[in-house]
């Protein structure tokens, strides 16, 4: 499929809402936040300056990432200025999980993810115009402050009692590992961060997922208390399944927005297997599709939901966006190829590989017959289910029925592989070792 015949939607705010404060409660982006008459009022005025903080606790972001990232565009969208936040001190910290303390990385290791999430960042947020967007890492305020500095001008402005209350703590604090004094700090290490941020910049709204609520709200505080002013904060929606399943996860695995942790191909296939349930609200939230663009395909599940075609656009226009126009293409030429809808021996070598990579698949030497080739990769259990499979006509390799169990695997297709199918959507893939 080349790229000429992929259409993926316009970034960009949908004009039938006046106001992005009421885009963004439309796509369902806002679960919890300070005043919202306040809000509105705040980004539907002058240009204001706003962040989102990502920690660099691996080296790649993830899906659940991926709603900040596209809601710092939406914002700025709207004529705002965003600052992407890297955490070089906190991801030294780490946030609080619910269950259990984090193992700390070395200095080393933070250093090197903050690179590579400073590069993810970038490609989201555009740093041209009037409302070009800034990076930051809160390593350049907190590295040079000695730690009474920091109990004297930042922690004498928290109170435990109210640390106490914040949901991840309380979570730690009720269960047998408890919490350190250091994940306890947290907290005031994000407030500070706001605060400056307010300083530097004028910064006077930060988002985030909602879990993060007691973290954005300790800079909001924090800068009521110590400048006077109003900062504000929304926290998106946590995103689930309708049917109770943790989103984002694919067979028990994170999607990364990385290529090399998590390759198009697995990336699209997600995607691509969202719910009906589930799939409107995630072209709310992951495009820029307009409401009236979203109505039709909620329209079309209800009407024709064998076609998939929400599903479909869906996996378009986030693909796209995260890997670009050429690599979805590719992605979907080869999803297309290896259920019978495509040629296999077009494909690039190199995304045929990705998407074998992520079917059941073996290695065998060239020549073996494809009897044993099916029980190697675990499409019958014996060579002589695999006999019958092909006698009935119902085994191909690489495209083409195999008509006599004579034949075998020589790796035809592009990057010497092969393709195995057992009756219509059973598949696999063949490397030759």
């Amino acid at each position: 499929m080349t790229t000429a015949a992929l259409t993926t939607s316009a970034v960009a705010l949908d004009p039938a809402f006046e106001n992005v404060w009421d885009e963004l409660l439309w796509r369902g982006l806002v679960h919890v936040s300070t005043d919202q008459e306040a809000l509105r009022a705040l980004l539907g005025g002058d240009p204001i300056t706003y962040y989102c903080g990502f920690d660099p606790t691996a080296p790649s972001l993830h899906l659940g990432n991926l709603v900040q990232l596209l809601t710092l565009r939406r914002i700025q969208l709207a004529g705002h200025r965003p600052l992407g936040l890297v955490g070089g001190s906190t991801g030294l910290i780490g946030d609080p999980r619910p269950t259990a303390e984090r193992t700390l990385n070395t200095r080393e290791t933070v250093e090197e993810w903050v690179g590579r999430l400073r590069a993810q960042v970038e490609r989201y947020l555009s740093f041209e115009g009037e409302n070009a967007a800034r990076m930051v890492n809160n390593l350049d305020w907190t590295a040079p402050l000695s730690a009474i500095d920091f109990l004297r001008e930042i922690g004498k402005h928290y109170r435990v009692g109210t640390m106490l209350k914040k949901d991840a703590v309380a979570a730690r604090l009720n269960s047998d590992a408890g919490i350190s004094y250091t994940e306890f700090s947290y907290q005031i290490l994000q407030g500070m961060d706001f605060l400056e941020l307010y300083r530097q910049y004028g910064c006077v709204l930060q988002t985030g997922g909602s879990d993060q609520w007691g973290n954005l709200t300790s800079g909001t505080d924090l800068i009521h208390r110590v400048e006077g002013v109003s900062a504000h904060a929304i926290g998106t929606p946590l995103i689930t399944n309708s049917d109770g399943t943790k989103f984002g996860k694919s067979e028990g695995n994170a999607i990364w927005l990385d290529a090399e942790m998590c390759s198009p191909y697995r990336m699209y296939q997600f995607w691509l297997g969202t719910a009906d349930a589930d799939v409107v609200d995630r072209l709310k939230v992951f495009t820029f599709l307009t409401r009236a663009e979203i109505e039709e395909y909620a329209t079309l599940v209800e009407t024709e939901p064998f076609r998939r075609a929400a599903q479909k656009r869906l996996a378009l226009e986030v693909c796209a966006t995260v890997h670009g126009i050429e690599a979805t293409a590719a992605v979907i030429a080869a999803s297309e190829a290896l259920f019978g809808q495509g040629d296999l021996a077009a494909l690039d070598a190199a995304t045929l590989r990705t998407a074998l990579d992520e079917l059941p698949n073996a290695t065998v030497t060239a020549g073996t017959p494809v009897s044993e080739a099916l029980v190697a990769a675990g499409l019958v259990s014996s060579v002589s289910e695999a006999r019958r499979a092909i006698l009935q006509g119902g085994v191909s390799l690489d495209g083409e029925r195999v008509a006599d169990d004579s034949a075998t695997v020589q790796g035809s297709l592009p990057g010497g592989v092969s393709v195995l199918r057992r009756g219509k959507k059973t598949l696999a893939g063949i490397f030759l070792g």
